[in-house]
């Protein structure tokens, strides 16, 4: 073979998961989901090292471009993290793609036959993804059944089996023109792409068709947007004025509403020198807030460990107006930190070769305990999620079935300012919206510097803020839906389509 011959495949196989990438928002072009279909073709026949090879080869051109923003975060200080940006794009794209490649792998193995090829394809490359998601700490960032535009029709099968499910079905779907290569599996191939889309649209569209009304109801929530840039907010002399605006946006327009909504890690303070009594601060945040209201913010804050050293951890904090000043009435803290960011994985061993997290803070941020719903006065029982925690299909509905209270909606605080002005936070709002679909659940979304918005309990943006601007949204909440068979069963049904993916197999030695 030349050596045109045995790069070309792998050139193909690389540009299949671009393709696949550039498939995902806010690029959305699903002809690219063809990449699928490139990538069964490419692993047919091949030796299992040359098909971990190829399938890990596209593997990293689709993360390469669904975490291609990871570089941001580095060059908020430049001097001092720059120059692990491209270090950080590399191994993460590859490290992610290994996924990829052990399902390439695993399929060679199986050396599947017919049509059936479809089906354990979904079900490798499917597996692996939900492997993606569960190990170390997990990353699930852009799913292939997150392709779809959260809130269209074919994204409303995650209603029922989350998103690990429609990953199944939106690989299968995707392969299957692959069948028409072959003049004995054409009519297959034809009938499973065009039946298969035509179901995953029409129950989509009957389910948004018959939705009830979205016109919200209590409490009127104010999402405020304050437009900080990353890299001015950790500058001391700039904390005066991050603060003040919040305050004046908080107040800028209108009656004031129940609920005041500031994004993760609003100021760059930690809350607890911030807020005592002989602190400067502490009396201008109570008049931040009206009488009655409620200040739900992001914030850092510390706490005395067992050994006394100080523990930090990212929250979300409820602070209401009494008349005689403000009460802290809840404390959410984020259970799931963000790798590299909040926390170094093999701390020590990271740190000794010169490496440290993303946090402005003087230690890693401490997991808060298992997530559960919280009240707030003047609102229904709410589930909060920091930012990541936002990643994790059936999240919440395993926090519900813990609790035995589910929530009737979720909020959703993120600081997305970290990816800049790149394809990073309409991601991270794509994303985020499919676990109010997966739930029945409304989302209130709160970041600095967008995209903020509210998002009914099918996964549409009714109100969002875009990137870069400053102001306030203010906005009824939309209702909740009854509880979704997937909050009911949760991956079960998954589970029931990896099963299906191993029938070809067994029919086969039959």
């Amino acid at each position: 073979m030349t050596v045109l011959g045995k790069w070309a495949p792998r050139a193909a196989a690389l540009a299949a998961g671009v393709a696949a990438g550039l498939a995902h928002p806010p690029f959305g072009l699903l002809p690219g989901l063809l990449g699928y279909a490139v990538l069964l073709h490419l692993l047919d026949g091949r030796d299992r090292p040359s098909a971990f090879f190829r399938a890990w080869l596209a593997g990293v051109g689709y993360f390469a471009v669904g975490v291609s923003w990871v570089v941001e975060p580095f060059m908020v200080d430049a001097e001092n993290q720059g120059w692990m940006a491209p270090f950080a794009l590399v191994l993460m794209a590859g490290g992610l793609a290994v996924f990829w490649g052990l399902a390439g792998l695993l399929y060679r193995a199986l050396k599947p036959r017919g049509i059936g090829r479809v089906l354990v394809f979904a079900g490798c490359l499917g597996g692996f993804e939900w492997l993606r998601g569960h190990v170390f700490t997990g990353f699930p960032w852009n799913l292939a059944g997150e392709t779809w535009a959260a809130g269209s029709a074919p994204s409303q099968a995650a209603a029922y089996v989350g998103a690990y499910g429609l990953t199944w079905i939106t690989v299968a779907l995707a392969a299957a023109p692959q069948l028409l290569i072959r003049r004995q599996s054409r009519l297959a191939g034809a009938l499973v792409t065009v039946l298969g889309l035509a179901a995953l649209y029409g129950l989509g569209a009957w389910r948004l068709h018959t939705a009830p009304p979205t016109p919200g109801g209590p409490p009127l929530i104010r999402i405020v947007q304050a437009n900080i840039d990353q890299k001015e907010k950790w500058r001391p002399e700039n904390l005066e004025w991050i603060f003040q605006t919040y305050v004046d946006l908080s107040r800028s327009v209108g009656n004031a509403p129940p609920l005041v909504v500031w994004p993760e890690g609003a100021l760059p303070v930690v809350i607890n020198d911030f807020i005592a009594p002989d602190s400067p601060y502490a009396a201008r945040l109570r008049d931040a807030v009206a009488p009655g209201q409620t200040l739900l913010m992001g914030v850092n804050r510390a706490e005395a460990g067992p050994d006394g050293k100080a523990r930090y951890f990212n929250s979300l904090m409820a602070f209401h107006r009494e008349p005689d000043g403000l009460r802290i009435v809840a404390v959410y803290d984020k259970h799931r930190l963000t790798p590299f960011g909040e926390f170094l994985p093999f701390g020590e061993l990271a740190t000794r070769i010169g490496l440290r997290s993303l946090v402005h803070m003087p230690d890693d941020f401490t997991a808060g305990a298992p997530p559960k719903p919280i009240s707030i006065p003047g609102a229904p029982l709410v589930q909060p999620l920091i930012c990541y925690e936002a990643l994790f299909p059936g999240l919440t509905g395993h926090v519900a079935q813990a609790s035995g209270a589910r929530p009737k909606w979720i909020l959703n605080i993120s600081n997305d300012a970290w990816f800049g002005a790149t394809s990073g936070p309409l991601q991270h709002l794509n994303i985020a919206s499919y676990r109010a679909i997966e739930q029945g659940l409304p989302i209130v979304r709160s970041t600095p510097t967008g995209v903020s918005a509210v998002i009914d309990a099918n996964g549409r943006v009714l109100l969002s803020f875009g990137l870069g601007r400053a102001g306030v949204m203010d906005m009824p909440l939309p209702p909740a839906l009854e509880p979704t068979l997937y909050s009911h069963l949760g991956d079960r049904l998954f589970a029931l389509m990896l099963a299906a993916s191993a029938l070809p197999l067994l029919f086969r030695r039959r």
